[in-house]
């Protein structure tokens, strides 16, 4: 059986107009330290990203920031994880992200969030790796994700033989346990099975 030793967390380094997504981050930290999940992400100390992690330091918990050395500024590093590491380019901060991850849970964010939730969805496609995909869908966040991947569904550009049903939960209490019964039948070697390596655009 598979277990769960880190989950990467995609979000958003603002935080959102709606108070429940703030609220969620941190409650995501809390749950992730209390099962001793250690959190991968994207390294900066603004917005849901910086809710989340301290929030997981807050409670006793790891944190391994990845974050790319052109926004360690920008996004205001968050020195105080025990681990940071700074990447040359965006590309390198995907890959060691994938790397560490056993899942992966993305909260409410903007163009970089959901860039970085549909690579992994296409990777997944395409059986480059079999890790879980949550859609951690706050205050109804993602529904217009949800439609266009069933337009898509309907149209057959996503067809049976391709299909990518991500685990979209509304409530944040519900990610570590669908993420278990999702790795539950899979051993270590079948999750990482043919891990790509992300390639350069």
């Amino acid at each position: 059986m598979s277990v769960i030793r880190t989950i990467c967390v995609y979000c958003g380094s603002g935080p959102g107009t709606d108070p429940a997504f703030i609220a969620a981050a941190r409650e995501l930290g809390r749950i992730l330290a209390e099962n001793r999940v250690r959190l991968v992400y994207g390294g900066g100390s603004l917005g849901l990203m910086g809710a989340l992690a301290n929030s997981v330091l807050d409670h006793g918990g790891e944190v391994i920031g990845i974050i790319p050395e052109f926004l360690t500024n920008r996004e205001r590093m968050l020195t105080r994880a025990q681990e940071i590491v700074v990447t040359r380019d965006m590309h390198e901060r995907k890959q060691i992200m994938f790397e560490r991850a056993d899942a992966f849970v993305a909260l409410p964010g903007g163009i970089g969030t959901l860039e970085e939730t549909i690579e992994q969805m296409t990777w997944k496609q395409l059986g480059r790796h079999r890790k879980p995909i949550v859609l951690a869908n706050i205050a109804g966040f993602w529904d217009p994700l949800c439609i266009l991947l069933d337009h898509m569904k309907e149209l057959a550009f996503i067809r049976e033989d391709l299909n990518i049903d991500p685990i979209v939960v509304g409530r944040v209490i519900d990610i570590l346990p669908r993420i278990r019964a999702a790795l539950a039948p899979l051993s270590e070697t079948e999750k990482r099975e043919a891990e790509p390596t992300i390639e350069r655009m």
